[in-house]
């Protein structure tokens, strides 16, 4: 045995190194509702510590742990309290986070059920219960990745295949080269990475033809193009920006009769499904062909935990197929099948911990709930002179007040204040404050404090201008 491999053991056996990281994660979760929402510049200075050449011999891990205790949690912005509302980051729930560190234990590699047993039951118990939640088709097949834009790029990998066999091309032996043309139709408010997964694709921006959205971003139905059976339609569950639904019925109607693919873009909104509070705005979408989702976000579970799913499941596994003469498929689930990746982490162990603790039914009150967090803060800054600029359907609220340049100039302090934190965002040409509520610890109380920095840092910047 090698020095190292003793002291690896011993490392192992003393448990010292967790309980040190146990100590330190508690600490941090005792703090966290008086921590800074975003780290000062004096905190963001010692960050320098770790500049340093890679060290010639092993380090204390003692001392590793300690670094990333005073040093990095300080430093950490803090999206599990109640007041961080940038981009779309949610919050994991207790069970969850409990669950990935039991998993993170296990260190199982989900790829086959050959090498995790446990994963392949929880990937396939997760599946049943996201088609009975999301009211699709009982064929419908999960892939377990690490976020939307790879569940995106899965999907319309599966588009791919399907709809280039129905004009008579095989594209896993014929490749792209002299392949009959595919047309994606997207929504000229549709997400970045939708764009970037199409590239990934081999398609190019110049195939994409672009569909005028209303005024909320939904795509109008009126301009769609002819469809046929060379297209892909990329539709949104939840705007980035303002939160709204696209028209599901009324497309996907259209698309069937085309044989056209639609791939549903639900990175945060397919959950609404959930309740029946947003069926106006979830009608139809269980008729697309695939969707993408992350649990990390509106289900509150930890990063990386995200979802492809998709009712034609040999235009997923073909697409993603995998082959190795070494590979031990079995009767049961074999996860490298429906995604990307061959090795993986267990990421359906923390999605099972979700929805079986939470059930249908605390599913709903927590979709619900960020909506109405979402509401008073559009309600009580209406009351206080700031312009809400959506329909505040979900969790999403865009705002401006006045001009661009207060505006910016409202944002950059409210991000200073360590109070909260929220991001900015271009939405009909004009830059606007975007504010994502997707919290399971966001309170009335977190809201209205929220709410009271803004109008700390309007009356200061009214103050300068004066």
């Amino acid at each position: 045995m090698t020095s190292l491999q003793l002291a690896l053991f011993q490392q192992q056996k003393s448990k010292a190194l967790l309980t040190q990281a146990q100590q330190a994660a508690f600490s941090y979760i005792d703090t966290i509702s008086e921590q800074r929402v975003f780290p000062n510049s004096s905190e963001i200075e010692k960050l320098g510590i770790f500049d340093e050449s890679l060290p010639n011999k092993t380090s204390d891990p003692a001392l590793v742990m300690d670094l990333l205790k005073t040093i990095g949690s300080p430093n950490t912005v803090a999206q599990t309290g109640g007041r961080y509302f940038g981009f779309v980051n949610g919050n994991a729930l207790p069970v969850t986070l409990a669950a990935k560190w039991l998993s993170d234990i296990w260190d199982q590699n989900a790829a086959l059920d050959v090498m995790s047993p446990i994963a392949s039951k929880l990937e396939s118990i997760c599946e049943t219960w996201l088609q009975q939640l999301f009211d699709l088709p009982e064929n419908t097949v999960a892939g377990f990745v690490s976020g939307t834009s790879i569940a995106t790029l899965s999907g319309l990998a599966a588009a791919r295949f399907r709809q280039l066999q129905k004009l008579g091309w095989d594209v896993n032996q014929q490749g792209l080269f002299a392949a009959p043309k595919i047309r994606l139709v997207l929504g000229k408010q549709t997400h970045g990475t939708v764009a970037k997964a199409i590239s990934l694709l081999g398609f190019g921006q110049r195939s994409i033809e672009w569909v005028d959205c209303d005024t909320q971003g939904r795509m109008l139905v009126e301009k769609i193009p002819q469809l046929d059976n060379s297209c892909i339609l990329v539709l949104q569950a939840g705007n980035v920006n303002s939160g709204a639904f696209d028209n599901f019925t009324e497309i996907c109607e259209l698309a069937k009769k085309a044989r056209a693919w639609v791939h549903i873009d639900g990175a945060f909104g397919l959950w609404a499904k959930a309740t029946n509070t947003f069926s106006k705005q979830t009608k139809g979408m269980q008729l697309g062909d695939s969707w993408s989702v992350d649990a990390h976000k509106t289900l509150n579970t930890p990063y990386d935990c995200g979802i492809v799913l998709c009712k034609d499941s040999e235009a997923l596994t073909n697409a993603l197929h995998q082959q190795g003469s070494y590979i031990q498929f079995s009767e049961k689930r074999d996860g490298l099948l429906y995604t990307p990746e061959m090795s993986k982490r267990a990421r359906a162990v923390e999605l099972w911990a979700a929805m079986k603790y939470l059930g249908r039914s605390g599913i709903s009150e927590l979709v619900e709930q960020l909506h109405i967090h979402a509401n008073l803060f559009a309600s009580l800054l209406a009351e206080n002179e700031f312009q809400v600029l959506n329909d505040v359907v979900f969790n999403q609220v865009i705002l401006r007040y006045k001009t661009e340049q207060l505006t910016q100039q409202i944002l950059t302090l409210v991000q200073q204040s360590g109070e909260c934190w929220c991001g900015g965002s271009i939405w009909q040409e004009q830059r606007v404050i975007r504010i994502s509520v997707c919290s399971w610890a966001t309170t009335e109380q977190d809201v209205r404090r929220s709410v009271k920095t803004f109008v700390a840092a309007r009356n200061q910047v009214l103050g300068k201008q004066s």
